[in-house]
């Protein structure tokens, strides 16, 4: 994709191209993100990966034959009480969700996550 195209048009194109239920996984979860932090700023890095940042990467949005995964850079610090995390659960840092075809999004579950990990990018001391 073209690096003239800001980040939000290059999620708008991966989001048409995806033709599938990939696409619209992708759309809900990218609605959802924007719902919960109206302030969040869209990123497109490493070669083509939608990426949500608030003071910080809060997720990325990758999408894959089987899955579209959310990976949360901070994802082992949040609280998951919506049990939305089922991937990368062993590392020290990071943790991701897998949306497979034909699964819901607890929306409400995901919003509660984006929020705690806005608030755990705003807690974290600056850097100077």
């Amino acid at each position: 994709m073209s690096e003239d195209k800001t980040a939000a048009e290059q999620i708008d194109a991966r989001i048409a191209a995806l033709d599938d239920w990939r696409g619209a996984t992708l759309a809900r979860v990218r609605a959802i993100i924007r719902e919960a932090d109206p302030e969040v700023e869209e990123a497109w890095k490493w070669r083509g990966v939608p990426v949500w940042e608030h003071a910080g990467i809060l997720c990325t949005g990758e999408t894959y034959k089987a899955a579209v995964k959310l990976t949360f850079a901070k994802g082992a610090a949040l609280a998951d009480p919506g049990g939305l995390f089922n991937a990368s659960l062993d590392g020290n840092v990071r943790r991701a969700i897998d949306i497979h075809e034909g699964e819901t999004i607890d929306a409400e579950a995901l919003k509660a996550l984006i929020r705690e990990a806005v608030a755990a990018n705003l807690a974290r001391p600056a850097r100077g």
